[in-house]
């Protein structure tokens, strides 16, 4: 538990740097959709675990502030695909980079023996989760080197 703490406090640390432009949930919605190809509402409804409707209108707010796109499906009208802009790809990327300085932080004081254990071992666990598998971390912007 002490280390999910340390994990939850790097996390906590990265939002609070933008939590006065979104909202934890539209955060969660951001990375859902960077790392996911052509998500649509129901999918993003689904992923946060609300109401479609809570889902349409989290995405609006993410439209109106430019952090997010939205558009037609062109393989099927009747949905509409979302896609972050490059203002929500800066976004994402200064979370992204305080977590990986904080970690990397963290990891460096660490002997060189217990981090290469740690990885397999972290890798197992997020999988475990659910997490975005290892081949597509790329997409959160983090790196696969071991």
């Amino acid at each position: 538990m002490a280390a999910a703490r340390v994990l939850v406090a790097v996390s906590a640390q990265s939002i609070a740097g933008v939590d006065d432009v979104v909202t934890l949930p539209q955060l969660r919605a951001l990375v859902m959709i960077a790392s996911r190809p052509a998500m649509n509402l129901g999918a993003v409804a689904q992923g946060l675990g609300v109401h479609p409707s809570n889902a349409t209108r989290l995405v609006e707010r993410l439209v109106v502030a430019g952090l997010l796109d939205r558009r037609d499906d062109p393989t099927d009208r009747r949905n509409l695909v979302l896609e972050l802009t490059p203002e929500g790809h800066r976004l994402l990327e200064q979370v992204m980079e305080h977590r990986r300085v904080a970690i990397t932080e963290i990891l460096d004081r660490m002997p060189a023996g217990r981090r290469r254990a740690l990885v397999p071992v972290m890798r197992a666990f997020a999988e475990a989760g659910g997490e975005t598998p290892h081949d597509a971390v790329w997409s959160l912007g983090w790196t696969t080197a071991s």
